[in-house]
C-alpha cells in the first residue's frame, strides 16, 4: 500500500475550522475506506454539518466531561498526536523547512513533500 500525504500550508490567521476544510477538500476521494474523522471541541458545529454535507465523513468531537478541571486525558484526543510530532520533528531537521524562507504557500507545500520523499527513500535504501 502507498503513502498519501496531503499537505496544506495557509497563513496563520486562518481558523482550525477553516484550515481543517481546506485539508478535507483535498483529501476528498484519496481515502475511500474514511469514514469518521475524530477532532477536538475547537472544531465548530457549522464545520461538522459542513463536513458531512460536503464529504460525507462522519466527525466526532472528543469532548471534555463535564466539570472537570485541569488536565484531562481525552478517549482518542491522542491517537495520532505521538505519531504527527514525530513527523513534524523529522520535517524540521530538513533546512529548508526550519525557517519560512517561502513567499506562497504552494511552494512551502511542495517543500514539505520533498523532504517526506527524501525521509521515505533513505528509509527505503538506507545508506
Amino acid at each position: 500500500m502507498g503513502l498519501l500525504l496531503v499537505v496544506v500550508v495557509h497563513a496563520a490567521n486562518v481558523q482550525d475550522s477553516e484550515g481543517a476544510k481546506l485539508v478535507l477538500r483535498r483529501a476528498l476521494g484519496l481515502f475511500p475506506r474514511l469514514r469518521l474523522i475524530w477532532a477536538d471541541q475547537g472544531y465548530t458545529a457549522h464545520f461538522v454539518a459542513w463536513a458531512q454535507t460536503v464529504t460525507g465523513w462522519v466527525i466526532d468531537l472528543v469532548a471534555r466531561p463535564a466539570g472537570t478541571k485541569g488536565f484531562q486525558v481525552l478517549p482518542r484526543r491522542w491517537v495520532a498526536g505521538a505519531r504527527w510530532a514525530r513527523t513534524f520533528a523529522w520535517l524540521g531537521r530538513s533546512r529548508r523547512l526550519s525557517k519560512d524562507y517561502e513567499g506562497v504557500p504552494e511552494t512551502s507545500e511542495a517543500w514539505v513533500q520533498v523532504a517526506m520523499i527524501h525521509l521515505m527513500l533513505k528509509r527505503l535504501a538506507p545508506p
